[in-house]
């Protein structure tokens, strides 16, 4: 090999590992993310506790059954409504569309999901940019919902928790709590793949629909193959931000302030005022709940 192919490699190879290898400010995102893991794994099997993250497993539910009508949507479906239930269950009604699409949309969509929220908790602007894309995502649900209090309560208490969050610290809450429902989300799907197809064959589950309608293969086996494409999105989630996001927490703050700032902020007066982005999306969320 030439010595300068051989230096253009290595040139290479140095840069691919610094890509992915993670710096001061991501370290402490991955601990926070780990941390997130060990706590939800805590709650998750004290009966009292476990109500902490119950919003939030409803709310991956939501994501599941938002993920069926999406793609029932796009396969050109008419979708009927879309429905949470206090047991942690849900129900999305659709006519049409092209079942082996809308039926695998629901485990590998709010994977999907969650990859994409725990890629954009690894930066302050990408969580703002995250939280305005689920605001789109939630009208969508609450115009299918239709009077299902249970959907309704739990998207305004969502987002009442992101508008929050947007004001503490200027933005920086808003990031670990879009990561944290990045988590949350993975690791809902991750158990409920492995409880309803793997552990025990449930009839009425997405992958035994899936399996009667394809014949080749039993719910168990694509079961298997959603809960590895499952791993592999989180996977993924946490590589992108590896690569994406390489600004340290004060270069995160310079760019937060100028780009949505809290008002108050010093580079609020000029660009923050009542027909910011943030404020119609407020406005138009509280409108459709009232």
């Amino acid at each position: 090999m030439p010595a300068f192919a051989e230096s253009e490699f290595y040139l290479q190879a140095r840069d691919v590992q610094t890509s992915f290898t993670p710096n001061s400010t991501q370290r402490i995102t991955l601990i926070v993310a780990g941390v997130y893991v060990i706590v939800i794994g805590i709650l998750w099997h004290i009966p009292f506790l476990s109500w902490i993250i119950y919003p939030f497993k409803l709310l991956t539910v939501g994501f599941h059954e938002m993920s069926h009508a999406i793609a029932g949507m796009l396969t050109c479906a008419t979708i009927h409504s879309v429905e949470l239930d206090p047991d942690e269950g849900g129900e999305t009604r659709m006519s049409g569309g092209i079942a082996w699409i809308t039926l695998p949309a629901g485990y590998l969509g709010s994977s999907f999901i969650g990859a994409c929220l725990i890629a954009c908790g690894f930066d302050e602007n990408a969580s703002k940019v995250a939280c305005l894309v689920l605001a789109v995502f939630f009208l969508f649900t609450l115009w299918w919902a239709r009077r299902n209090w249970l959907t309704w309560a739990l998207i305004f208490g969502m987002c009442a928790l992101i508008v929050l969050f947007w004001f503490v610290a200027g933005g920086v809450a808003l990031r670990f709590f879009v990561l944290f429902v990045g988590v949350m989300s993975c690791l809902y799907c991750l158990w409920d793949i492995i409880d309803d197809t793997i552990e025990r064959k449930v009839n009425n589950s997405d992958a035994s629909a899936f399996a009667r309608i394809c014949g080749c293969c039993p719910s168990r086996v694509w079961g298997v193959i959603w809960l590895i494409q499952a791993f592999i999105f989180f996977a993924l989630g946490v590589i992108v931000g590896l690569v994406a996001f390489k600004q340290s927490f004060a270069q995160q703050k310079s760019d937060s302030d100028h780009f949505l700032p809290v008002p108050g902020s010093s580079a609020a007066a000029p660009s923050f005022t009542l027909s910011s982005p943030l404020f119609a999306l407020i406005g138009l969320v509280s409108w459709l709940l009232l």
